[in-house]
């Protein structure tokens, strides 16, 4: 637990002294309660959260994120714009489970991010965001599969600064 704190820790404070490029801070509510950082490379973005996932656990996610890919930008002749959000990344955590055993599992695999954003005229961006994750579950029984694609759905409400 110490080292996956120190690790998203590291990971944040690196990005947060990084090149001077846009950045944003909010929250993503949904079948979790997210904080999130993005910081922008260039064109694109590291998107990294804290997440509670079902409210029954904490787990971090690092993607790295793809804007409007593909040149396929949405059309919109009114003040703010519109893009949509690709990429690929890790997640890890732990959660309990008081359904089945009542005991704490960890996680650690691949992570996916889908999202359309909509960035006000003003420095502020809400979003629809899905982030499936996927890999090996460990725990008391062993090591099973676990997937969250489902439960991944959150709206997002972020400070661009």
């Amino acid at each position: 637990m110490k080292k996956l704190a120190l690790i998203a820790a590291l990971i944040i404070g690196v990005s947060a002294v990084a090149a001077a490029q846009p950045r944003a801070i909010g929250v993503n509510i949904g079948s979790s309660f997210d904080v999130s950082y993005q910081h922008y490379i260039g064109s694109n973005v590291l998107d990294c959260t804290l997440s509670a996932p079902l409210f029954m656990g904490i787990g971090t996610t690092v993607t790295y994120d793809w804007v409007d890919p593909f040149n396929a930008t949405i059309p919109w002749n009114y003040k703010g714009e519109w893009h949509w959000q690709l990429g690929a990344g890790a997640s890890a955590g732990m959660y309990w489970n008081p359904v089945v055993t009542q005991s704490l599992f960890g996680y650690a695999g691949a992570a996916g991010h889908v999202g359309v954003a909509y960035d006000f005229w003003f420095p502020l961006e809400i979003s629809v965001d899905w982030r499936p994750t996927f890999g090996p579950s460990f725990g008391e029984g062993g090591v099973h599969f676990y997937s969250m694609g489902c439960i991944g759905t959150t709206i997002g409400v972020r400070y661009l600064f």
